[in-house]
Protein backbone atom coordinates (compact mmCIF):
# COMPACT_ATOMS: atom_id res chain seq x y z
CA UNK A 1 0.00 0.00 0.00
CA UNK A 2 1.25 3.29 -1.32
CA UNK A 3 0.14 6.97 -1.39
CA UNK A 4 -1.09 7.75 -5.40
CA UNK A 5 0.29 10.87 -7.20
CA UNK A 6 -2.96 12.51 -5.89
CA UNK A 7 -2.23 11.99 -2.45
CA UNK A 8 1.13 13.78 -3.13
CA UNK A 9 -0.15 16.78 -4.83
CA UNK A 10 -2.53 17.44 -1.84
CA UNK A 11 -0.24 17.36 0.46
CA UNK A 12 1.65 19.44 -1.70
CA UNK A 13 -0.60 21.66 -1.71
CA UNK A 14 -2.24 22.07 2.06
CA UNK A 15 1.88 22.27 3.58
CA UNK A 16 2.05 25.80 2.00
CA UNK A 17 -1.50 26.97 2.78
CA UNK A 18 -0.75 25.69 6.71
CA UNK A 19 2.53 28.12 6.22
CA UNK A 20 1.00 30.45 4.66
CA UNK A 21 -1.90 31.01 7.26
CA UNK A 22 0.76 30.64 10.10
CA UNK A 23 2.71 34.08 8.43
CA UNK A 24 -0.30 35.74 7.89
CA UNK A 25 -1.67 35.58 11.35
CA UNK A 26 0.20 33.28 13.96
CA UNK A 27 -3.12 33.16 16.04
CA UNK A 28 -4.33 30.92 12.94
CA UNK A 29 -2.03 27.74 13.66
CA UNK A 30 -5.05 25.85 14.98
CA UNK A 31 -6.75 26.18 11.16
CA UNK A 32 -3.01 24.81 10.07
CA UNK A 33 -3.10 22.13 11.85
CA UNK A 34 -6.69 20.99 11.56
CA UNK A 35 -5.47 21.33 7.41
CA UNK A 36 -2.89 18.64 8.09
CA UNK A 37 -4.99 16.72 10.25
CA UNK A 38 -7.67 16.76 7.90
CA UNK A 39 -5.30 15.60 4.97
CA UNK A 40 -4.37 12.64 7.17
CA UNK A 41 -7.77 11.63 8.10
CA UNK A 42 -8.54 11.46 3.84
CA UNK A 43 -5.93 8.91 3.39
CA UNK A 44 -7.13 6.82 5.98
CA UNK A 45 -10.41 6.87 5.36
CA UNK A 46 -9.12 5.75 1.79
CA UNK A 47 -6.52 3.46 3.30
CA UNK A 48 -9.85 1.32 5.05
CA UNK A 49 -11.75 1.43 2.28
CA UNK A 50 -9.80 0.30 -0.20
CA UNK A 51 -9.99 -3.57 -0.47
CA UNK A 52 -6.67 -5.51 0.39
CA UNK A 53 -5.08 -8.30 -1.91
CA UNK A 54 -6.94 -10.90 -0.33
CA UNK A 55 -10.53 -9.26 -1.24
CA UNK A 56 -9.49 -9.56 -4.95
CA UNK A 57 -9.64 -13.21 -6.27
CA UNK A 58 -7.23 -14.21 -8.96
CA UNK A 59 -6.97 -16.95 -10.85
CA UNK A 60 -4.84 -17.34 -14.53
CA UNK A 61 -4.89 -19.77 -16.72
CA UNK A 62 -2.27 -20.16 -19.91
CA UNK A 63 -2.03 -23.07 -22.92
CA UNK A 64 -0.06 -26.25 -22.74
CA UNK A 65 0.85 -25.83 -25.56
CA UNK A 66 1.77 -22.84 -28.06
CA UNK A 67 1.92 -23.19 -31.57
CA UNK A 68 3.93 -20.52 -34.18
CA UNK A 69 2.05 -18.18 -35.91
CA UNK A 70 -1.05 -18.70 -34.33
CA UNK A 71 -2.05 -16.65 -30.91
CA UNK A 72 -3.67 -18.23 -28.21
CA UNK A 73 -5.16 -16.70 -25.21
CA UNK A 74 -4.26 -16.56 -21.37
CA UNK A 75 -6.88 -16.62 -19.27
CA UNK A 76 -7.34 -14.41 -16.23
CA UNK A 77 -10.71 -14.40 -13.75
CA UNK A 78 -10.96 -12.12 -11.47
CA UNK A 79 -13.84 -11.88 -8.58
CA UNK A 80 -14.28 -9.25 -5.81
CA UNK A 81 -15.35 -9.94 -2.15
CA UNK A 82 -16.17 -5.96 -1.57
CA UNK A 83 -19.71 -3.91 -1.91
CA UNK A 84 -17.81 -1.26 -4.54
CA UNK A 85 -16.29 -1.89 -8.16
CA UNK A 86 -13.03 -1.69 -8.37
CA UNK A 87 -10.65 -0.25 -11.41
CA UNK A 88 -7.85 -3.23 -11.86
CA UNK A 89 -4.78 -2.38 -13.90
CA UNK A 90 -3.05 -5.35 -14.68
CA UNK A 91 -0.09 -6.33 -16.45
CA UNK A 92 1.95 -9.53 -17.12
CA UNK A 93 5.33 -10.01 -17.44
CA UNK A 94 6.74 -12.95 -19.79
CA UNK A 95 9.69 -14.84 -21.03
CA UNK A 96 11.66 -13.13 -24.52
CA UNK A 97 9.35 -15.63 -26.73
CA UNK A 98 6.64 -14.17 -26.13
CA UNK A 99 5.67 -11.05 -27.70
CA UNK A 100 5.25 -8.18 -24.11
CA UNK A 101 1.63 -8.16 -23.66
CA UNK A 102 0.22 -4.25 -22.95
CA UNK A 103 -1.25 -3.41 -19.77
CA UNK A 104 -4.88 -4.33 -19.32
CA UNK A 105 -7.67 -2.42 -17.48
CA UNK A 106 -10.58 -4.29 -16.36
CA UNK A 107 -13.67 -2.69 -13.84
CA UNK A 108 -14.56 -5.73 -11.44
CA UNK A 109 -17.86 -5.66 -10.23
CA UNK A 110 -19.13 -7.69 -7.44
CA UNK A 111 -20.30 -11.33 -7.49
CA UNK A 112 -19.56 -13.05 -10.81
CA UNK A 113 -15.83 -13.29 -12.16
CA UNK A 114 -15.09 -11.10 -14.48
CA UNK A 115 -12.72 -13.40 -17.40
CA UNK A 116 -10.00 -11.59 -19.14
CA UNK A 117 -8.35 -12.82 -22.10
CA UNK A 118 -4.60 -11.61 -23.28
CA UNK A 119 -3.61 -12.74 -26.19
CA UNK A 120 0.27 -14.86 -25.81
CA UNK A 121 2.22 -14.83 -29.45
CA UNK A 122 5.16 -16.88 -30.18
CA UNK A 123 8.28 -15.62 -31.75
CA UNK A 124 10.80 -18.40 -32.02
CA UNK A 125 10.41 -22.02 -30.86
CA UNK A 126 11.05 -23.37 -27.38
CA UNK A 127 10.14 -23.11 -23.66
CA UNK A 128 8.52 -20.10 -23.44
CA UNK A 129 7.87 -18.66 -19.34
CA UNK A 130 4.78 -16.78 -18.09
CA UNK A 131 6.50 -15.06 -15.25
CA UNK A 132 4.43 -13.26 -12.94
CA UNK A 133 0.97 -11.20 -12.80
CA UNK A 134 0.81 -7.62 -11.74
CA UNK A 135 -2.59 -5.95 -10.12
CA UNK A 136 -2.73 -2.91 -9.23
CA UNK A 137 -5.81 -0.51 -7.55
CA UNK A 138 -6.83 2.93 -6.31
CA UNK A 139 -8.72 3.66 -3.26
CA UNK A 140 -12.74 4.94 -3.84
CA UNK A 141 -10.62 9.02 -3.37
CA UNK A 142 -7.63 7.90 -5.11
CA UNK A 143 -4.93 8.75 -2.71
CA UNK A 144 -4.17 5.08 -1.70
CA UNK A 145 -2.69 2.63 -4.34
CA UNK A 146 -2.62 -1.44 -3.51
CA UNK A 147 -0.34 -3.63 -5.73
CA UNK A 148 -0.94 -7.65 -5.75
CA UNK A 149 1.81 -9.25 -7.44
CA UNK A 150 1.27 -13.16 -8.25
CA UNK A 151 4.73 -15.48 -9.23
CA UNK A 152 3.60 -18.30 -12.05
CA UNK A 153 6.68 -19.32 -13.54
CA UNK A 154 4.33 -21.30 -16.30
CA UNK A 155 6.49 -23.14 -19.10
CA UNK A 156 4.98 -23.11 -22.02
CA UNK A 157 6.07 -25.41 -25.26
CA UNK A 158 6.55 -23.59 -28.26
CA UNK A 159 5.75 -26.01 -31.24
CA UNK A 160 5.48 -25.73 -34.90
CA UNK A 161 1.86 -24.78 -36.22
CA UNK A 162 0.97 -28.45 -36.74
CA UNK A 163 -2.70 -26.71 -35.89
CA UNK A 164 -2.44 -25.05 -38.95
CA UNK A 165 -1.10 -28.28 -41.11
CA UNK A 166 -3.88 -29.92 -40.70
CA UNK A 167 -6.77 -27.79 -41.60
CA UNK A 168 -4.84 -26.88 -44.71
CA UNK A 169 -4.52 -30.67 -45.31
CA UNK A 170 -8.09 -30.85 -45.53
CA UNK A 171 -8.21 -27.96 -48.07
CA UNK A 172 -6.21 -30.41 -50.17
CA UNK A 173 -8.46 -33.59 -49.42
CA UNK A 174 -10.21 -33.83 -53.24
CA UNK A 175 -7.32 -33.24 -54.76
CA UNK A 176 -5.43 -36.19 -53.17
CA UNK A 177 -7.94 -38.37 -53.55
CA UNK A 178 -6.34 -38.58 -57.56
CA UNK A 179 -3.39 -39.59 -55.95
CA UNK A 180 -4.93 -42.59 -54.28
CA UNK A 181 -5.88 -41.34 -50.86
CA UNK A 182 -8.95 -42.46 -51.67
CA UNK A 183 -10.18 -45.67 -52.87
CA UNK A 184 -11.40 -44.10 -56.52
CA UNK A 185 -8.31 -43.91 -58.59
CA UNK A 186 -8.70 -41.38 -61.94
CA UNK A 187 -7.61 -43.80 -65.37
CA UNK A 188 -4.38 -43.04 -66.72
CA UNK A 189 -3.26 -41.38 -63.87
CA UNK A 190 0.51 -42.97 -62.88
CA UNK A 191 1.80 -46.32 -64.13
CA UNK A 192 1.16 -48.68 -61.59
CA UNK A 193 -1.66 -51.30 -62.99
CA UNK A 194 -4.77 -50.93 -61.18
CA UNK A 195 -7.82 -53.36 -63.11
CA UNK A 196 -9.20 -54.24 -65.99
CA UNK A 197 -12.39 -52.34 -67.83
CA UNK A 198 -14.51 -52.29 -70.84
CA UNK A 199 -13.64 -49.11 -73.28
CA UNK A 200 -15.67 -46.33 -74.45
CA UNK A 201 -15.33 -43.62 -76.46
CA UNK A 202 -12.80 -41.07 -75.29
CA UNK A 203 -10.32 -43.78 -73.55
CA UNK A 204 -6.66 -43.39 -74.92
CA UNK A 205 -6.19 -46.01 -77.45
CA UNK A 206 -2.85 -46.70 -75.56
CA UNK A 207 -4.85 -48.55 -72.86
CA UNK A 208 -6.28 -50.87 -75.13
CA UNK A 209 -4.96 -54.69 -74.13
CA UNK A 210 -5.18 -56.63 -77.76
CA UNK A 211 -4.88 -59.70 -76.34
CA UNK A 212 -8.06 -59.54 -73.61
CA UNK A 213 -9.46 -57.85 -76.55
CA UNK A 214 -9.04 -60.76 -78.18
CA UNK A 215 -9.63 -63.30 -75.95
CA UNK A 216 -12.96 -61.80 -74.59
CA UNK A 217 -14.00 -60.29 -78.40
CA UNK A 218 -14.80 -56.99 -77.05
CA UNK A 219 -12.47 -54.29 -76.67
CA UNK A 220 -10.98 -53.51 -72.83
CA UNK A 221 -8.08 -51.64 -71.81
CA UNK A 222 -6.20 -51.04 -68.88
CA UNK A 223 -6.65 -48.50 -65.81
CA UNK A 224 -3.88 -47.52 -63.91
CA UNK A 225 -2.78 -45.43 -60.55
CA UNK A 226 -0.51 -43.45 -59.38
CA UNK A 227 2.22 -45.58 -58.05
CA UNK A 228 2.73 -44.62 -54.04
CA UNK A 229 5.82 -45.67 -51.46
CA UNK A 230 7.85 -43.13 -52.40
CA UNK A 231 10.44 -41.54 -50.25
CA UNK A 232 10.37 -37.50 -49.24
CA UNK A 233 13.07 -35.85 -47.58
CA UNK A 234 12.46 -32.74 -45.96
CA UNK A 235 15.68 -31.19 -45.70
CA UNK A 236 15.49 -27.68 -43.80
CA UNK A 237 18.39 -25.04 -44.11
CA UNK A 238 19.04 -23.67 -40.48
CA UNK A 239 22.06 -21.62 -40.99
CA UNK A 240 22.18 -17.87 -39.92
CA UNK A 241 20.14 -16.48 -43.06
CA UNK A 242 16.93 -18.83 -41.71
CA UNK A 243 16.72 -17.26 -38.06
CA UNK A 244 15.63 -13.80 -40.09
CA UNK A 245 11.99 -12.98 -39.42
CA UNK A 246 9.42 -12.36 -41.75
CA UNK A 247 6.22 -10.99 -40.90
CA UNK A 248 7.55 -11.45 -37.08
CA UNK A 249 8.15 -15.33 -37.67
CA UNK A 250 11.45 -16.71 -38.86
CA UNK A 251 12.23 -18.27 -42.04
CA UNK A 252 13.10 -21.71 -40.36
CA UNK A 253 9.40 -21.54 -38.57
CA UNK A 254 7.59 -20.83 -41.79
CA UNK A 255 9.65 -23.36 -43.68
CA UNK A 256 8.73 -26.05 -40.68
CA UNK A 257 5.28 -25.16 -41.18
CA UNK A 258 5.20 -25.93 -44.41
CA UNK A 259 7.07 -28.74 -44.48
CA UNK A 260 4.84 -30.74 -41.88
CA UNK A 261 2.24 -29.62 -44.33
CA UNK A 262 3.36 -31.41 -46.95
CA UNK A 263 4.39 -34.32 -44.82
CA UNK A 264 1.09 -34.63 -43.56
CA UNK A 265 -0.20 -34.99 -46.93
CA UNK A 266 2.87 -37.37 -48.12
CA UNK A 267 2.18 -39.88 -45.36
CA UNK A 268 -1.56 -39.89 -46.02
CA UNK A 269 -0.99 -40.73 -49.36
CA UNK A 270 0.82 -43.37 -48.86
CA UNK A 271 4.46 -42.36 -49.31
CA UNK A 272 7.16 -42.42 -47.08
CA UNK A 273 8.69 -39.51 -45.49
CA UNK A 274 12.09 -38.27 -43.64
CA UNK A 275 13.48 -35.18 -42.20
CA UNK A 276 16.81 -33.60 -42.12
CA UNK A 277 18.27 -30.42 -40.85
CA UNK A 278 21.91 -29.13 -41.50
CA UNK A 279 23.76 -25.88 -41.18
CA UNK A 280 27.73 -26.08 -40.69
CA UNK A 281 27.24 -29.45 -39.51
CA UNK A 282 24.73 -32.28 -39.84
CA UNK A 283 21.60 -30.97 -36.92
CA UNK A 284 19.42 -33.96 -37.40
CA UNK A 285 18.41 -36.94 -39.87
CA UNK A 286 14.76 -38.75 -39.46
CA UNK A 287 15.04 -41.74 -41.57
CA UNK A 288 11.76 -42.13 -43.72
CA UNK A 289 8.80 -43.23 -41.71
CA UNK A 290 5.44 -44.39 -43.69
CA UNK A 291 1.77 -43.95 -42.48
CA UNK A 292 0.07 -40.96 -40.55
CA UNK A 293 0.32 -42.85 -37.15
CA UNK A 294 4.34 -41.60 -37.48
CA UNK A 295 3.25 -37.87 -37.75
CA UNK A 296 3.92 -37.56 -34.47
CA UNK A 297 7.33 -38.33 -34.60
CA UNK A 298 7.83 -35.96 -37.36
CA UNK A 299 6.18 -33.33 -35.44
CA UNK A 300 7.88 -33.53 -32.46
CA UNK A 301 11.44 -34.12 -34.34
CA UNK A 302 10.79 -30.85 -35.62
CA UNK A 303 10.39 -28.79 -32.58
CA UNK A 304 13.96 -29.79 -31.74
CA UNK A 305 15.20 -28.16 -34.75
CA UNK A 306 17.10 -25.59 -33.01
CA UNK A 307 18.22 -22.06 -34.30
CA UNK A 308 21.90 -21.64 -35.77
CA UNK A 309 24.07 -18.37 -35.98
CA UNK A 310 26.68 -20.64 -38.08
CA UNK A 311 27.04 -20.29 -42.03
CA UNK A 312 25.65 -23.10 -43.70
CA UNK A 313 27.46 -25.69 -45.65
CA UNK A 314 26.25 -26.83 -48.55
CA UNK A 315 28.83 -29.16 -49.37
CA UNK A 316 29.01 -31.20 -45.88
CA UNK A 317 25.01 -31.07 -45.74
CA UNK A 318 24.01 -32.11 -49.40
CA UNK A 319 26.78 -34.81 -49.24
CA UNK A 320 26.22 -36.24 -46.13
CA UNK A 321 22.43 -37.00 -47.24
CA UNK A 322 23.03 -38.13 -50.36
CA UNK A 323 24.85 -40.77 -48.51
CA UNK A 324 21.78 -41.32 -46.31
CA UNK A 325 19.79 -41.90 -49.03
CA UNK A 326 19.69 -45.67 -50.75
CA UNK A 327 17.04 -44.94 -53.23
CA UNK A 328 15.58 -41.95 -55.39
CA UNK A 329 13.70 -39.36 -53.60
CA UNK A 330 11.82 -36.46 -53.26
CA UNK A 331 14.41 -33.61 -51.89
CA UNK A 332 12.59 -31.17 -50.55
CA UNK A 333 14.92 -28.67 -49.73
CA UNK A 334 13.76 -25.68 -48.20
CA UNK A 335 16.71 -22.81 -47.58
CA UNK A 336 17.81 -19.03 -48.12
CA UNK A 337 20.81 -17.29 -50.30
CA UNK A 338 21.52 -13.35 -50.63
CA UNK A 339 23.25 -13.64 -54.22
CA UNK A 340 25.03 -15.27 -56.84
CA UNK A 341 28.44 -15.36 -55.38
CA UNK A 342 27.15 -16.69 -51.97
CA UNK A 343 25.07 -19.27 -53.79
CA UNK A 344 27.64 -20.64 -55.59
CA UNK A 345 28.37 -23.18 -53.79
CA UNK A 346 24.85 -24.13 -53.14
CA UNK A 347 24.16 -24.67 -56.84
CA UNK A 348 27.08 -27.14 -57.26
CA UNK A 349 26.14 -29.64 -54.60
CA UNK A 350 22.34 -29.38 -55.86
CA UNK A 351 23.69 -30.32 -58.79
CA UNK A 352 25.22 -33.90 -57.58
CA UNK A 353 22.05 -34.23 -55.80
CA UNK A 354 19.92 -34.38 -58.98
CA UNK A 355 22.39 -36.65 -60.79
CA UNK A 356 20.25 -39.66 -58.88
CA UNK A 357 17.58 -37.51 -56.90
CA UNK A 358 14.83 -34.93 -57.77
CA UNK A 359 15.15 -31.99 -56.04
CA UNK A 360 12.40 -29.24 -54.89
CA UNK A 361 14.09 -26.10 -54.27
CA UNK A 362 12.38 -23.86 -51.39
CA UNK A 363 12.71 -19.89 -50.79
CA UNK A 364 10.60 -17.84 -49.30
CA UNK A 365 10.38 -14.19 -50.89
CA UNK A 366 11.69 -11.48 -48.61
CA UNK A 367 8.53 -8.51 -48.65
CA UNK A 368 10.89 -5.40 -47.72
CA UNK A 369 12.90 -6.12 -51.09
CA UNK A 370 9.28 -5.59 -53.05
CA UNK A 371 8.35 -2.73 -50.91
CA UNK A 372 11.77 -0.76 -51.46
CA UNK A 373 11.45 -1.49 -55.50
CA UNK A 374 7.78 -0.35 -55.57
CA UNK A 375 7.58 2.66 -53.21
CA UNK A 376 7.63 5.92 -54.71
CA UNK A 377 11.13 7.66 -53.99
CA UNK A 378 10.84 10.87 -51.79
CA UNK A 379 14.62 11.35 -52.05
CA UNK A 380 18.08 10.51 -53.74
CA UNK A 381 18.59 7.60 -50.58
CA UNK A 382 15.33 5.68 -51.46
CA UNK A 383 16.05 5.68 -55.30
CA UNK A 384 19.29 4.31 -54.29
CA UNK A 385 17.81 1.37 -51.97
CA UNK A 386 15.67 0.64 -54.83
CA UNK A 387 18.52 0.38 -57.44
CA UNK A 388 19.77 -2.51 -54.93
CA UNK A 389 16.77 -4.18 -53.90
CA UNK A 390 16.28 -4.57 -58.17
CA UNK A 391 20.11 -5.88 -58.10
CA UNK A 392 19.38 -8.26 -55.54
CA UNK A 393 15.97 -9.79 -57.43
CA UNK A 394 18.06 -10.15 -60.63
CA UNK A 395 20.58 -11.72 -59.02
CA UNK A 396 17.79 -14.12 -57.55
CA UNK A 397 16.44 -14.71 -60.45
CA UNK A 398 19.99 -15.94 -62.20
CA UNK A 399 20.07 -18.40 -59.27
CA UNK A 400 16.48 -19.90 -60.11
CA UNK A 401 16.84 -20.36 -63.86
CA UNK A 402 20.49 -22.00 -63.14
CA UNK A 403 18.62 -24.59 -60.81
CA UNK A 404 16.00 -25.08 -63.55
CA UNK A 405 18.44 -25.46 -66.34
CA UNK A 406 19.68 -28.53 -63.82
CA UNK A 407 16.51 -30.05 -63.73
CA UNK A 408 15.52 -28.72 -60.07
CA UNK A 409 12.01 -27.77 -59.23
CA UNK A 410 11.81 -24.04 -57.83
CA UNK A 411 9.46 -22.16 -55.67
CA UNK A 412 10.11 -18.91 -54.92
CA UNK A 413 6.77 -17.23 -53.17
CA UNK A 414 5.56 -15.37 -50.53
CA UNK A 415 5.74 -16.62 -46.83
CA UNK A 416 1.55 -17.16 -46.86
CA UNK A 417 1.91 -18.69 -49.78
CA UNK A 418 4.79 -21.44 -49.25
CA UNK A 419 2.54 -23.79 -47.94
CA UNK A 420 0.04 -23.87 -50.76
CA UNK A 421 2.78 -23.78 -53.29
CA UNK A 422 4.62 -27.26 -51.74
CA UNK A 423 1.34 -28.98 -51.89
CA UNK A 424 0.52 -28.11 -55.33
CA UNK A 425 4.47 -29.01 -56.37
CA UNK A 426 4.23 -32.39 -54.59
CA UNK A 427 0.81 -33.31 -56.05
CA UNK A 428 2.53 -32.38 -59.49
CA UNK A 429 5.45 -34.10 -59.20
CA UNK A 430 3.31 -37.13 -57.60
CA UNK A 431 0.92 -37.02 -60.85
CA UNK A 432 3.68 -37.15 -63.61
CA UNK A 433 5.60 -39.88 -61.46
CA UNK A 434 8.55 -37.90 -61.72
CA UNK A 435 10.55 -39.52 -58.92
Amino acid sequence: MRPTGAAVLLFGGAIPLTLALVLFDTELWPVALATSFACLVLLGVDAVRTPGPAALRREVTGPEILYIGDADPLRVSLSLAAPRPLEVEMIVDVGALLEPLPPAQVRVEPGPPTDIEMPLVPVRRGTAVVERAWYRWTGPLGLIRRTAVDPMDQEIAVVPNVRAVKSEAIRFSEWSATLGIKPESRVGQGSEFEAMRDYVAGLDHRWIDWKHSARHRMLVCKEFRTERNHQVILAFDTGHLMSEPVDGVSRLDHAINAGLLVGYVSMKSGDQTGLYAFDSDIGMWVEPLGGLQNFGILQARTGRIDYSESETNFTLGLARLAERLSRRSLIILQTDFVDTTTAELMVENIARLTARHLVLFVSIRNPELNELINRRPSDTSDVARAVVATQFQRERQVVFERLRRLGVYCLDVPRERVGVGLINSYLDIIGQELI
